[in-house]
């Protein structure tokens, strides 16, 4: 339980109330992920940690989503995130080797476990698979032109409300146009996100329009997410109270803020880390076709 379980807009919590021997009571959350803690053993002087852990993510179910899940997540102290990249490709096979499996599995599409996966930033994947000129709509700091890319959606087709912002329409040119493209033949490491998608993650040395963040894909199913970690306290304040005004604006609430974690990360050093979805891995492994195939106790229907 963490006093805040992250501060991403569309990522969504349990939450539960600690209850002192006095009757004082604070809201507390179940983690999203194990990403605070792991950056706060960094700031002490760890150098490689690793976290099989349980976590936990509302409102979300179906075929490849759970409310509780395992999450394999890992940082390396000074290693580019590239590293990351060949550590995502080493688990690919791992995994296809101890499932006895020649090939990764989903929906009668396959990827190969043990290829060099293709590396593909988003813009160049914006221009293939949907025609879209991503970074056009991308300053040289990271700024983003709302109507650049709605214009540039709308030429090729692709629906745009008048009250998307810039994210809602790069949103659903990934979902409806990218995502479903990544990953076949061979495992995808879609990577350079635009700053104003980057999380966590620190800008591109010499390009501010992107970020070092990538994620893995394979048969169009994301596996891992990962960053070149952002260490800059003060730029992550303003991105976390950038993402929890979107989310209050549309849902309703916002989390607080994890002043420790802020403290921690300015003295952290430059790192990398990765969050790699695990029962996703075991079905692609073993060919499941829903999650809840490959969970010992999935979470009872409400």
């Amino acid at each position: 339980m963490q006093v805040s379980p992250g501060n991403e807009a569309h990522l969504h919590a349990f939450v539960t109330e600690a209850v002192t021997t006095d009757g004082r009571r604070a809201p507390l959350y179940l983690h999203t992920s194990p990403e605070f803690a792991a950056k706060k053993l960094l700031a002490a002087g760890e150098t490689a940690i690793f976290d099989f852990a349980r976590v936990w993510r509302n409102r979300e179910r179906g075929p490849l989503h759970h409310p509780e899940f395992t999450m394999l997540e890992w940082y390396r102290a000074n290693a580019p995130y590239e590293t990351l990249m060949e550590d995502c490709a080493a688990i690919l096979g791992l995994a296809a080797e101890a499932a006895g499996a020649k090939m990764l599995t989903w929906r009668g599409e396959s990827a190969d476990p043990f290829a060099e996966p293709e590396r593909l930033t988003v813009a160049e994947a914006f221009e293939r698979y949907a025609r879209v000129d991503l970074l056009g709509s991308v300053g040289v700091g990271g700024e983003t032109d709302r109507d650049a890319l709605a214009a540039s959606a709308r030429a090729v087709g692709i629906r745009v409300a008048d009250d998307d912002t810039w994210a809602d329409v790069f949103s659903r040119v990934i979902v409806e146009k990218v995502e479903p493209k990544l990953g076949f033949g061979r495992p995808t490491i879609l990577c350079e996100y635009p700053t104003a998608e980057a999380a966590l993650a620190r800008p591109k040395p010499g390009d501010g329009r992107v970020a070092e963040r990538f994620e893995l894909y394979a048969c169009g199913v994301e596996l891992a997410n990962a960053f070149g970690e952002l260490t800059d306290a003060d730029e992550q304040r303003r991105r976390f109270e950038a993402e929890m005004d979107e989310k209050a604006r549309v849902y309703g609430e916002r989390y607080p803020i994890d002043e420790d974690f802020l403290a921690a990360l300015a003295q952290m050093p430059p790192a990398s880390g990765s969050a790699l979805g695990f029962d996703r891995l075991v079905m692609l492994a073993t060919g499941a076709t829903h999650i809840e195939q490959v969970m010992w106790t999935p979470v009872a229907q409400v």
